[in-house]
This record gives C-alpha cells, sequence and structure tokens, in this order.
C-alpha cells in the first residue's frame, strides 16, 4: 500500500461484512483506500462503493490505489480513473470517494439501500508520518491536528485559548487522563505553546508516568484528547451509529474498528441498544483482535477492536 499504510484487520473486517456481489456498500473512513479496494475487489460490477473522508490527500491516495487495482495500471504509469468501458471489462464496481465526515452518511442523498457499511476508526500513517499535520509528537511540527484542513479549530487554539477548567475537562473527557487538572495548569502556565514538540514537553515536566504507563508517553493522552475534540470523532461516530439502522438492509452488515476505550464504549453500547430493540443481531459476542503475526508487522493493530452486527 502507498505511504506504508497497513490496513488493520483487513480480512476480518472483509469477511465480517460479507460483501454480496454487486451491492451497494459504504466505507466510511476510507483513508488510503485499503479496505475499499479489498471491498471494491469482492463486490464488481455493477456494485456501488461510496467513501467518505475528512482528508482530502488521503482521498487523493485512495483514487490512486483504487484506479490502479482495477485497470492495471502499473506503479510508474500515469494515475487516472478508470472509464466505464475499462471498469466493465475488469468486472469493477462503481466507486464514489466524497471528501467529507462518515457524519455526513446520514445526510448523502445516494441510496438508502446499504448491504454494508465499514468504518475504521483509526487515524491514517499518512496524518501520523506527516510532521506538519501535528497529529504527532514524534517529531516537531505545528499543533494543527485537522483531519480535515479546512475546518476552522486548531489544536493550537484549543491549547492557548481555552479557559484552565475547559482544557482539562476535553483531557479528562476525551483521553481518560487522571492528571488532566495538573497537564492543564501547566499548559495555561507555559502558553503560548506552537509546536507538538513543545506541548509534549510541557506535559512530560507536569506528569510523570504511571506505572501502567511505562509503554507509552505520558503526552499520548492528552494529544489524542485534542485530537478527538478538534475533530468532533465521537460525535460523527454517535451520528453514523444512529444513521445505519435506517440505512441498512435487512440482513446488511455493520462493521467497526476502533481503537480507543472511548470509541468503543460507544460502539458496544450502541449494538447492544439495536439489539434490545430488535434491529440488529450481534455477530460476535466479545470483540476481534489482531493476532500476533499481525501485531508483528504492523504494530499499531494492538489496540485494534472489532464489533460487527447484522441487521434485522
Amino acid at each position: 500500500m502507498e505511504a506504508g499504510h497497513v490496513p488493520v484487520l483487513l480480512k476480518e473486517a472483509i469477511d465480517f461484512l460479507n460483501v454480496r456481489r454487486g451491492g451497494t456498500y459504504i466505507d466510511a473512513t476510507v483513508g488510503l483506500g485499503g479496505h475499499s479496494y479489498e471491498i471494491a475487489r469482492r463486490l464488481g460490477a455493477p456494485g456501488h462503493l461510496i467513501g467518505f473522508d475528512k482528508d482530502p490527500a488521503a482521498l487523493e491516495v485512495a483514487k490512486r490505489v483504487v484506479a490502479r487495482r482495477s485497470v492495471g495500471v502499473g506503479e510508474n504509469e500515469t494515475q487516472r480513473p478508470p472509464t466505464h468501458d475499462q471498469r466493465r471489462q475488469s468486472d469493477w464496481p462503481t466507486v464514489d470517494l466524497v471528501h467529507g465526515s462518515f457524519a455526513d452518511v446520514a445526510n448523502d442523498q445516494r441510496p438508502t439501500t446499504i448491504d454494508g457499511i465499514l468504518a475504521d476508526l483509526g487515524v491514517s500513517s499518512l496524518q501520523l508520518s506527516d510532521a506538519a499535520r501535528g497529529f504527532s509528537f514524534q517529531a516537531e511540527g505545528p499543533l494543527d491536528m485537522r483531519m480535515n484542513p479546512k475546518a476552522e479549530l486548531t489544536a493550537e487554539q484549543v491549547v492557548n485559548h481555552m479557559s484552565e477548567r475547559e482544557l482539562a475537562d476535553v483531557i479528562y473527557e476525551f483521553g481518560e487522563e487522571r492528571r488532566s487538572r495538573r497537564i492543564a495548569r501547566a499548559i495555561v502556565r507555559s502558553r503560548p505553546i506552537r509546536s507538538t514538540a513543545q506541548l509534549a514537553e510541557v506535559i512530560a515536566a507536569a506528569a510523570r508516568p504511571m506505572n501502567a504507563e511505562r509503554r507509552i508517553h505520558t503526552a499520548t493522552r492528552t494529544f489524542q484528547a485534542l485530537r478527538i475534540f478538534v475533530n468532533r470523532e465521537l460525535d460523527d461516530l454517535r451520528a453514523l451509529l444512529s444513521a445505519a439502522p435506517q440505512l441498512l438492509k435487512p440482513g446488511g452488515r455493520l462493521v467497526i474498528i476502533s481503537f480507543h476505550s472511548l470509541e468503543d464504549r460507544i460502539v458496544k453500547d450502541s449494538l447492544r441498544e439495536g439489539v434490545s430493540q430488535g434491529l440488529y443481531r450481534l455477530l460476535i459476542k466479545k470483540p476481534v483482535r489482531a493476532g500476533e503475526e499481525e501485531i508483528d508487522r504492523n504494530p499499531r493493530s494492538r489496540s485494534a477492536k472489532l464489533r460487527a452486527a447484522e441487521k434485522i
């Protein structure tokens, strides 16, 4: 895959999605196209794949990935979407990739008889590896963290202009960080903070690692909290989960891959509520986790949890 991207729980996600040839599917988080390609490959013509992503840079990569696989264009050849005739010849489905949040799935005017919805909630390798995007403290970069570069709110605005109490609440709620007040106090005293490295240093000085956190940096939870808040990730997830029962056909599948306890709790509670209302049957009782072989290949898969349900 391009940009070093490795789709997490790829086989498991596609298997639980149970792609029906010629059906209509939504990849709510296209990312760099790894899951989308596998869906399209199994879907074939006259199937329809609709993909959403907030990040226009990721969408451009995904378009090249799906187009190249569909018409057999080589790595060094010109990248261009397949024509209708080429799609027919290669038995490739219609693929529409849309710049927007997966919360927009509920408002999209495309077909509302969907055979399956997949959402991989992880941050893409393209975003993490680009220091200029500000998602990671592994390299110095601006405090941005926007998945959609056109969005107004940045992490720098949150860090430098939010009140100490509000900032502590954000860090606690979205990062599950028990030292949120101490960290917020240190951030306010250190303003202005302009870079990821500067913020990480402030956090590290304010909060020493707990015993259970020896494998993660003390800034990890705070960075997670800022990213979630800036991108309204949990609001978008709730919107998707709310819309899914109306979008899916009977027998349609919903597959969600989450990467931290906040997301997983929301998904688990939503699916259980759907079961109690007679909307879903759970396909698995406990979440699917990556095996040792996948974790060795892709350490980021260690925290992934997959849950799946079928509409009744």
